[in-house]
């Protein structure tokens, strides 16, 4: 069984942590840590196709910052087993600190750059799926029209309905039959644009 990370969420407020989390290759670590850890990064070379000395600086950098510790601090150099410190990370959304914004933008970049990545993946893969399964994928989006305090109230239900499968991530035991691992996203944002501004009136034809 995966071992479950100690907290449920490290907050990152340094930017200096944020910088450091935008690596992509520390950004995999985390996550793989999270559903396949504690392992060595010896085992994190094989899961990334990195080398064991670029996975070992990175998760040093990562244990600076809180987001990975040794499992078994006793262990000898590359062969000491890494763990995550929590099961999900958050970071600011809006902060009157220049240095946090910025760094915080540039770390929402850096994420959504790598999930773009990864479902471009899966999307050159799903054919091979079976046919249950590409009907049950979804690939759609909506634009709604709400109040700051209204998106927030959607990102909570959101959110809980989908807190209530979590425990599976590290419970193998409560994954029914055919279950498989779903990278399910969630964003919503102020569309850019004239259709953005309220006092915009759409033109005529």
């Amino acid at each position: 069984m995966t071992e479950k990370p100690w907290e449920p969420q490290v907050h990152l407020s340094d930017p200096r942590a944020l910088r450091a989390y935008a690596h992509p290759t520390r950004m995999t670590l985390v996550g793989l840590l999270r559903l396949e850890g504690p392992f060595t990064a010896t085992r994190a070379a094989e899961l990334t196709g990195e080398s064991v000395a670029s996975c070992s600086y990175h998760l040093r950098i990562l244990a600076k910052y809180g987001l990975v510790e040794e499992a078994d601090p006793g262990g000898p150099g590359r062969e000491k087993p890494w763990r995550a410190t929590a099961a999900t990370t958050d970071w600011p959304n809006y902060s009157e600190d220049p240095a946090v914004t910025s760094a915080a933008e540039a770390l929402n970049a850096a994420v959504a750059e790598n999930q773009l990545h990864r479902m471009m993946r899966a999307l050159e893969v799903r054919h091979t799926l079976p046919a249950e399964w590409q009907q049950a994928e979804r690939y759609t989006d909506a634009t709604l029209y709400l109040t700051p305090e209204e998106l927030i109230a959607l990102g909570e239900r959101l959110e809980a309905v989908v807190g209530e499968f979590i425990g599976r991530n590290y419970n193998p035991e409560l994954r029914p039959e055919g279950a498989r691992r779903i990278a399910y996203l969630n964003v919503a944002y102020v569309a850019p644009g004239p259709a953005a501004d309220p006092g915009h009136a759409p033109e005529q034809p």
